[in-house]
């Protein structure tokens, strides 16, 4: 039976100090394919984490500049509702499909849980042009310091896998909006993203982003899409990202650990607790 959770029971044999323990069950995180249509026509194959998958393709189509806003999407329907890939599909229909060009979308359809849309064709097409980062947002130093924190307490599903990667929006004052889980970090942003962007809550540049992996060039670019101010990680950013952040007036915080923490962009946003 095709179990829509996301995650899974498996029997398994432990090994301690070189010992094999009697067969048990743990949980693993469920991977599946997931196809993003926009007009009938497929734009990418994502491997995903089952779940918010209408968020997944929102926010996709929203940081692959595809659309622009959550007025430009009519409808999300699911698709290939048949057979084995029953609900590995969904179809994003335009409220004005002439604008749509696919020979825009310089990048291959697939995309891994690892790396994002992988084999884009050209500098160029990677890089989307979305407005810079406005917004008077402040941060409190100490608010930042207790974000990791309540970031592991929301998530849930690695709690039980420890397979997941988690996106957390906050705002201010540290007060935890959403958060989204998936196996591939892309997607879970693209989920939270797209939440937001079918809630009607774009742009979000009065809030922090918490990754719980490291930021590459691509999660700096979607989360300016969201119009999103400052991004912290508990991992370590790329010179890309970090490049990316200044150029586009981001708060980029990396190794948010304990009561460490090193900014790369926008420190005149940070004010000391």
């Amino acid at each position: 039976m095709k179990n829509r959770d996301s995650a899974r029971t498996f029997d398994l044999v432990k090994y301690r100090s070189g010992q094999p323990l009697a067969t048990q069950t743990d949980e693993a995180a469920v991977e599946e394919p997931l196809e993003i249509r926009v007009e009938g026509r497929s734009v990418a194959v994502v491997m995903r984490t089952p779940g918010h998958d209408r968020e997944l393709a929102a926010g996709f189509v929203l940081t692959e500049g595809i659309v622009r806003s959550g007025a430009d999407i009519f409808e999300i329907t699911s698709c290939l509702t048949t057979g084995d890939s029953a609900g590995n599909g969904v179809d994003i229909t335009l409220v004005d499909p002439a604008k749509f060009d696919l020979t825009r979308l310089s990048r291959h359809v697939f995309s891994s849980s690892s790396c994002g849309i992988c084999g884009k064709a050209t500098i160029e097409s990677a890089i989307q042009q979305f407005a810079p980062i406005n917004a008077p947002l402040t941060i409190d130093e100490r608010v930042l310091l207790q974000l990791p924190e309540k970031l592991f307490a929301a998530q849930t599903t690695f709690q039980r896998t420890g397979g997941l990667h988690a996106c957390a929006l906050f705002d201010a004052h540290g007060e935890l909006i959403l958060l989204r889980e998936d196996v591939g970090r892309h997607n879970a942003l693209d989920k939270l993203i797209g939440h937001q962007l079918l809630a009607g809550q774009l742009p979000l540049g009065n809030c922090i982003l918490l990754l719980s992996g490291r930021v590459s060039f691509e999660m700096t670019q979607k989360a300016l899409a969201a119009g999103i101010g400052a991004l912290a990680a508990l991992s370590a950013p790329t010179s890309l990202a970090i490049e990316f952040a200044r150029a586009n007036n981001q708060t980029l915080i990396g190794f948010l650990r304990g009561a460490t923490m090193n900014i790369y962009a926008g420190e005149e946003r940070i004010t000391p607790g």
